[in-house]
This record gives structure tokens, sequence and C-alpha cells, in this order.
């Protein structure tokens, strides 16, 4: 069954019980009938007042956001429109059954008057207490969003450090590549070059072979 189900026949069944009990009490002290009805509709506002707080409360708790809570108005108008009818018609069957001093009153007043009556007394106070239930979870909602939102901002910050880093590092890595590179890269070794000599004539080391074949010829 739906929440508003199980909540119009729960508070038809607190309203069945206290005419039951106020009748009863009604019938041992008529002369305090008055101080009675009063007392059993302060029961009923009880039972409807703790029922829609916690309610309030806990959706606050599951919804941190308003935005996106249940719509509990219209699920206690349902549920005080179940409760009035149902109870109006429990009533009358009982006081067909047994006189517990309810009042001979007729199915038609039942269902409309004395639903009427119901419904209000259970509509307007679960309103105000899920309002008020709400309230009072609304300060823990906060710390939640609040801390929510210091974690996603640390979280950007993390990142915006991460992110500078890895560009500031970037450029550092290109000169040790490029070192590298030059070490590893063949090199070729060029001989001392005499100033005074003439480029054009041959090196010492081509001339020796040349003035060794010339004594050959000469002791030859």
């Amino acid at each position: 069954m739906t929440g508003w189900v199980v909540r119009g026949i729960g508070m038809a069944l607190v309203n069945v019980a206290v005419r039951i009990l106020l009748g009863v009490a009604v019938t041992q002290w008529p002369l305090h009938g008055s101080q009675l009805r009063w007392l059993g509709i302060a029961a009923v506002l009880i039972a409807v007042i703790v029922w829609a707080g916690v309610d309030g409360i806990r959706d606050r708790r599951a919804n941190p956001d308003p935005e996106y809570g249940t719509d509990l108005t219209m699920v206690w108008l349902k549920a005080a429109v179940v409760g009035g009818l149902v109870a109006g018609l429990v009533t009358w069957l009982v006081q067909l059954i047994v006189d517990f001093s309810l009042g001979q009153n007729s199915l038609f007043f039942e269902l409309t008057s004395g639903a009427a009556f119901t419904i209000l007394v259970i509509f307007i106070p679960a309103t105000i207490a899920v309002f008020l239930g709400r309230l009072l979870a609304g300060r823990e909602a906060k710390k939640k969003l609040a801390a929510t939102d210091a974690e996603r901002d640390k979280e950007r910050h993390d990142r915006q450090l991460v992110g500078a880093n890895s560009q500031r590092s970037a450029p550092a890595e290109a000169p040790e590549q490029s070192q590298w590179s030059g070490d590893n890269a063949d090199t070729e070794v060029f001989s001392a070059v005499d100033p005074d000599t003439d480029p054009r004539e041959s090196t010492p080391r081509e001339n020796a072979p040349r003035e060794n074949a010339k004594k050959h010829r000469d002791n030859s």
C-alpha cells in the first residue's frame, strides 16, 4: 500500500479508538463530557503531529535539497480524506452494535459533516508538523550540503594545482632531451692546421714517402 493509504487507515483507527474511549468515559463521568471531548481531540492531534513531524524529518534527511523532496502535503491531504471517511463509517457501524454514547448520528452525517471535521483535524496539524519537522532537520541538511560543496571545491583546487605543475614541468624536459641528443651524436675529429703552411702543400705525412723514394733513387 502507498503511504497515504497507510496513514489514512492509521488515523481512522486512532479516531475510532478515541471516540470509543470517549464514549466510555462520558458514560462513567457525564459531568465532565466537555473536558473529555477536548482531551480526545488533543490525543488525535498528538498522534497526527508526531507522525507528520517524523515524515518531515525523514524527508529532509533523505533529500537535503528542498526541490527534490516528497510532496507530503498531498500525501497527508489524501490520508486525511481517507481517515475522515473510514472513521465516520466505522464509528457508525460500531454505534449500531454497541451503545457507547457516541451519539445517534446518521451515516450521511458521519460521511459529510463528521468526516469534514475529522479531515480538518488531521490535515491542518499534519501540514504544520511537516513544516516544523523539515525546519528542524534543515540545519543538518545545510551542514551536509556545506560539507559536499567544500569537498567539491577541494577537488577542483587539487586538479588545478596538478594541471599547473604539469604545465611548469613540461618546458624543463626539452633542454634535457636536446642535451642528451647532442652528447650521443657522432662527432668527427679534425687535425690541427698550422697557420704557417700553405694549405695547398701536402702534409708532412704525405711528403715522407716521396722523400724516401728520392733517396733510394740517388743511392742506386
